[in-house]
Protein backbone atom coordinates (compact mmCIF):
# COMPACT_ATOMS: atom_id res chain seq x y z
CA UNK A 1 0.00 0.00 0.00
CA UNK A 2 3.02 2.35 0.79
CA UNK A 3 4.81 1.52 -2.26
CA UNK A 4 1.98 2.78 -4.48
CA UNK A 5 1.42 5.91 -1.98
CA UNK A 6 5.42 6.78 -2.70
CA UNK A 7 5.44 4.95 -7.07
CA UNK A 8 7.34 8.36 -7.60
CA UNK A 9 9.48 8.21 -5.28
CA UNK A 10 10.33 4.48 -5.29
CA UNK A 11 10.61 5.02 -9.57
CA UNK A 12 12.97 7.87 -9.11
CA UNK A 13 15.67 5.86 -7.00
CA UNK A 14 15.45 2.72 -8.91
CA UNK A 15 15.95 4.55 -11.63
CA UNK A 16 19.07 6.33 -10.47
CA UNK A 17 20.02 3.59 -7.81
CA UNK A 18 21.89 1.26 -7.19
CA UNK A 19 21.54 -1.62 -4.78
CA UNK A 20 18.36 -0.66 -4.09
CA UNK A 21 15.50 -2.10 -1.75
CA UNK A 22 12.03 -1.55 -1.52
CA UNK A 23 9.97 -2.88 1.58
CA UNK A 24 7.35 -2.41 3.64
CA UNK A 25 7.84 -3.28 7.11
CA UNK A 26 5.89 -2.29 10.67
CA UNK A 27 3.90 0.19 8.94
CA UNK A 28 7.01 1.69 7.40
CA UNK A 29 8.00 2.00 3.31
CA UNK A 30 11.83 1.27 3.91
CA UNK A 31 13.91 2.23 1.06
CA UNK A 32 17.39 1.97 0.35
CA UNK A 33 19.89 2.78 -1.93
CA UNK A 34 22.89 4.47 -3.43
CA UNK A 35 22.97 7.16 -6.63
CA UNK A 36 26.02 8.52 -8.25
CA UNK A 37 25.33 12.02 -7.88
CA UNK A 38 23.83 13.95 -5.15
CA UNK A 39 21.83 15.74 -7.04
CA UNK A 40 20.08 12.14 -7.83
CA UNK A 41 19.28 11.57 -4.01
CA UNK A 42 18.21 15.07 -3.39
CA UNK A 43 15.03 13.97 -6.12
CA UNK A 44 14.37 10.89 -4.42
CA UNK A 45 13.92 13.06 -1.23
CA UNK A 46 12.13 15.94 -3.50
CA UNK A 47 9.98 12.94 -4.49
CA UNK A 48 9.38 11.81 -0.74
CA UNK A 49 8.16 14.88 0.23
CA UNK A 50 5.40 15.47 -2.13
CA UNK A 51 3.15 13.40 0.14
CA UNK A 52 2.54 15.34 3.26
CA UNK A 53 2.76 12.59 5.63
CA UNK A 54 5.68 10.97 4.60
CA UNK A 55 7.59 11.87 7.86
CA UNK A 56 5.71 9.08 9.84
CA UNK A 57 5.58 6.69 6.84
CA UNK A 58 8.86 7.00 5.42
CA UNK A 59 12.43 5.39 6.67
CA UNK A 60 15.00 5.98 4.04
CA UNK A 61 18.89 5.17 3.64
CA UNK A 62 19.71 6.85 0.23
CA UNK A 63 23.56 7.85 -0.40
CA UNK A 64 25.26 9.59 -3.33
CA UNK A 65 28.53 7.99 -3.99
CA UNK A 66 30.62 11.08 -5.48
CA UNK A 67 30.81 14.31 -3.41
CA UNK A 68 32.99 16.00 -6.06
CA UNK A 69 30.27 16.94 -8.79
CA UNK A 70 26.78 17.34 -7.51
CA UNK A 71 25.05 16.03 -10.02
CA UNK A 72 24.64 16.35 -14.37
CA UNK A 73 21.67 18.99 -15.67
CA UNK A 74 20.60 18.79 -19.45
CA UNK A 75 20.52 22.23 -20.63
CA UNK A 76 16.86 23.41 -21.40
CA UNK A 77 15.84 26.66 -23.66
CA UNK A 78 16.30 29.79 -21.48
CA UNK A 79 18.55 28.52 -19.14
CA UNK A 80 22.13 30.35 -18.53
CA UNK A 81 25.13 29.56 -16.35
CA UNK A 82 23.92 32.09 -13.52
CA UNK A 83 20.36 30.62 -13.21
CA UNK A 84 21.64 27.07 -12.81
CA UNK A 85 24.18 28.45 -10.32
CA UNK A 86 21.03 30.21 -8.43
CA UNK A 87 19.12 26.81 -9.28
CA UNK A 88 21.52 24.51 -8.33
CA UNK A 89 24.38 26.06 -6.07
CA UNK A 90 22.34 28.77 -4.27
CA UNK A 91 23.78 31.60 -5.59
CA UNK A 92 24.23 33.12 -9.46
CA UNK A 93 27.46 34.14 -9.18
CA UNK A 94 29.47 30.85 -8.53
CA UNK A 95 27.82 30.67 -12.45
CA UNK A 96 32.13 29.88 -13.34
CA UNK A 97 32.01 26.89 -10.82
CA UNK A 98 30.20 25.84 -13.57
CA UNK A 99 32.23 27.25 -16.21
CA UNK A 100 35.42 25.40 -15.08
CA UNK A 101 33.75 22.28 -14.29
CA UNK A 102 33.02 21.70 -17.85
CA UNK A 103 35.58 23.54 -19.90
CA UNK A 104 35.85 20.33 -21.62
CA UNK A 105 32.66 21.30 -23.83
CA UNK A 106 32.65 24.92 -22.97
CA UNK A 107 34.55 28.03 -24.28
CA UNK A 108 32.78 31.23 -23.41
CA UNK A 109 30.28 30.81 -19.87
CA UNK A 110 27.81 32.89 -21.97
CA UNK A 111 27.55 30.24 -24.74
CA UNK A 112 25.76 26.86 -23.30
CA UNK A 113 23.24 24.61 -26.18
CA UNK A 114 20.00 23.26 -25.55
CA UNK A 115 20.81 19.40 -25.07
CA UNK A 116 24.41 19.68 -23.27
CA UNK A 117 24.97 17.79 -20.20
CA UNK A 118 26.86 19.89 -17.98
CA UNK A 119 28.26 18.70 -14.46
CA UNK A 120 27.26 21.09 -11.79
CA UNK A 121 29.94 21.08 -8.83
CA UNK A 122 29.49 20.61 -5.23
CA UNK A 123 27.95 22.97 -3.03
Amino acid sequence: MLKEKYQAAVSELQGAGKNVEVKEEGGKLHLKGTTEYQMQANKVWDQIKTVPTWANEVVADIRAERNDIFGLYTVQPGDTLSKLAKAHLGDANRYMDIFNLNKDQLNDPNMIKVGQQLKLPGK
